[in-house]
């Protein structure tokens, strides 16, 4: 149908191209595969409307300098990106930077296409944000002076050895804490926690 959304996916992987391209196929989306940003970019406001699923790590352009670049353009699709464990911290600054989420490699299939539904949604309007919600305030303030460290460290994108360092506790100690915070956040995962903290500041 010419008014269905699309997930335009960019990756300079084509094995990855291909396996998402599959993976949308099969559950009933629409979507449009580029190996860079550039072909991307090129199209502009043009941008058929859906969202935006991407590596965040590319040869010519991250997919932070993407997301600047769109925002510039004033292309407001979401964007959705992929992560490797290492590259946390950039995705946590993409966040930052106003993408709506982002997938940690290697991804369950349901998380990704689950992030991919929620963001179709807001694009059509049907859902709304989570900017400045009072009930993410309230979990904020029922968390510990000990669970607050530990989720600023968390949205620093620091890793749980860098976390109990820096607290002089120990990892495992963190690991707990870590656990208590999603609970109270009621965060489905670390990128939903982050979002939800940075967006109630």
């Amino acid at each position: 149908m010419a008014n269905e959304p699309i997930v335009h996916v960019v990756d300079d992987d084509a094995a990855i191209r291909d396996s998402l391209a599959f993976l949308l196929d099969t559950a009933g989306l629409v979507s449009r595969t580029y190996d860079s940003a550039a072909p991307l970019l090129a199209q502009g406001a043009a941008l058929a409307p859906g969202c935006i699923v991407t590596d965040v790590r590319m040869p010519d352009m991250n997919g932070l300098e993407m997301v600047r670049r769109l925002s510039e353009m004033g292309v407001r699709h979401p964007v959705i990106v992929m992560t490797g464990h290492a590259d946390v911290p950039l995705a946590i600054e993409a966040v930052r930077a106003g993408v709506r989420d982002f997938i940690e490699k290697p991804f369950d299939d349901e998380a990704l296409l689950s992030s991919i539904r929620a963001a179709l949604s807001e694009q059509a309007g049907t859902i709304g944000t989570d900017g400045q919600d009072p009930e993410v305030r309230d979990r904020l303030a029922s968390l510990s002076a000990r669970e607050s460290q530990v989720l600023e460290g968390l949205v620093a994108g620091k890793a749980n050895k860098v976390i109990a360092y820096d607290l002089d506790i120990s990892p495992r100690t963190v690991e707990v804490y870590r656990a208590n915070v999603m609970t109270k956040m009621q965060a489905r995962s670390l990128s939903e926690l982050v979002r939800m903290t940075i967006l109630s500041r």
